[in-house]
């Protein structure tokens, strides 16, 4: 008789804590997945919720995240969502932000009230997956760089004009797409050659310094575009008008992209032209801190993972060898 009643007290307890969580959620007038997710950039976001929902498909949830019963997840869901995303072979990167992010919800749950010091603690202490890979993307060599310029100045147009400025600012300050389409064109000073970034990663802000090549590319860009506010960034019409709305960040994929074939230099991504401003900084003699703070990294780790410089070493040499 005891041993049939405990999954049904098992039960009753679950649904305390469904019905709890639900009282609790209504009268907060939030969620901990919504607080969540709005206290990180907007930039960030689809991301994070992504991995959120591959995160509760795992555990055999699929109704929206907001009406998941967070208050249940314990130290064991996370070892599952670990080890099955491993066995699906997610990258570590993505298996560890996918726990980091369950965890950034299950902290708003312990602000909202809805779980216990304890328990957070015990989420906390997931193991992440350790993996030792070699460096995504690549830095572009002085040649590939030369050729890409080359062939966006070639171009004539006011998209071609665009495409060039909009290159030469990445290369220069290797920013991240998402923080070149959220440029105002009131974040540049043309004069001193000043960018006041707004949307940095993690809502930080922080300032670039512009050579006088880029400057002087941008200005042929700013003359076309002319002053009028919004955006640094445009989209230009098949007739060659400069439309009032910003760039979005796929536009920004699509022109390297293009450019790069131009060029005939390879594949090149958006976060490939942020591994070579990195890498020709510490080439040029820059200490990895400066270059740390000048790319906008918290973690000079992450600074040291973009450093390409081994690799143009390796290739340099064996050109160097003879038959």
């Amino acid at each position: 008789m005891r041993a049939a009643s405990e999954p049904h007290r098992h039960k009753q307890q679950l649904q305390a804590k469904f019905d709890n969580y639900y009282l609790l959620t209504k009268q907060n007038k939030t969620d901990p997945v919504s607080l969540y997710l709005n206290s990180l950039a907007a930039t960030g976001r689809r991301s994070v919720k992504s991995l959120l929902i591959s995160s509760t498909t795992v555990l055999g949830f699929e109704g929206p995240l907001e009406a998941m019963p967070w208050n249940l997840i314990e130290y064991q869901h996370l070892a599952q969502i670990r080890n099955n995303l491993n066995q699906q072979g997610k990258a570590a990167n993505t298996i560890n932000l996918a726990l980091s992010s369950v965890r950034g919800v299950m902290k708003a749950c312990f602000n909202l009230g809805l779980i216990k010091a304890d328990q957070l603690l015990l989420i906390n202490n997931i193991k992440p997956v350790r993996c030792q890979r070699l460096p995504s993307g690549r830095s572009l060599t002085t040649s590939e760089v030369q050729k890409l310029h080359r062939v966006c100045d070639q171009d004539k147009t006011i998209a071609g004009r665009r495409d060039h400025a909009l290159i030469a600012l990445m290369l220069a300050t290797g920013l991240r797409r998402s923080e070149v389409v959220s440029l105002d064109i009131s974040d540049y000073n043309s004069r001193t050659g000043l960018l006041n970034i707004h949307m940095g990663k993690g809502r930080k802000q922080r300032l670039a310094y512009l050579n006088s090549e880029s400057r002087s590319i941008i200005r042929q860009w700013r003359k076309l575009r002319g002053d009028q506010p919004g955006s640094l960034f445009n989209p230009v019409s098949r007739s060659g008008k400069v439309l009032s709305r910003p760039l979005v960040s796929q536009s920004v994929y699509d022109i390297i992209k293009q450019r790069a074939e131009q060029a005939q230099i390879g594949s090149v991504r958006p976060h490939d032209l942020r591994r070579t401003f990195v890498t020709q900084l510490l080439e040029a003699g820059v200490d990895l801190n400066t270059t740390r703070q000048l790319a906008g990294h918290q973690d000079i780790q992450t600074t040291a993972r973009y450093d390409f410089r081994s690799e143009k070493l390796q290739k340099k040499a064996v050109q160097q060898l003879t038959r």
